[in-house]
């Protein structure tokens, strides 16, 4: 059975039989979408993918510090920015 590498809400590595559903860049703390094109266009460049880590959820990626991308997931970014702005904790 294949088992992929996810971290979890304490930002610690485990594996899973389930691949992630989100993506993040470990050094720059950014989550998002799986086929998001600035990511996409990082690995191409091959700059990223060995920053690159997956999460099994969103609750687990804002959990372990990492805040949405502001490429494919707009919506969210802005709204992460306003709270983060207004001092008070965002949540997805």
């Amino acid at each position: 059975m294949k088992t992929y590498t996810l971290l979890g809400a304490d930002g610690r590595p485990y594996r899973s039989p389930a691949k992630g559903q989100w993506a993040g860049h470990r050094r720059s703390k950014i989550y998002g979408r799986l086929d998001c094109p600035a990511a996409l266009r990082a690995i191409a460049r091959d700059g990223y993918g060995r920053h690159r880590v997956f999460f099994a959820d969103e609750a687990s990626a804002v959990a372990a510090g990492f805040r949405p991308c502001g490429a494919c997931c707009e919506d969210r970014y802005r709204r992460w920015k306003t709270a983060r702005e207004e001092g008070r904790p965002w949540t997805p």
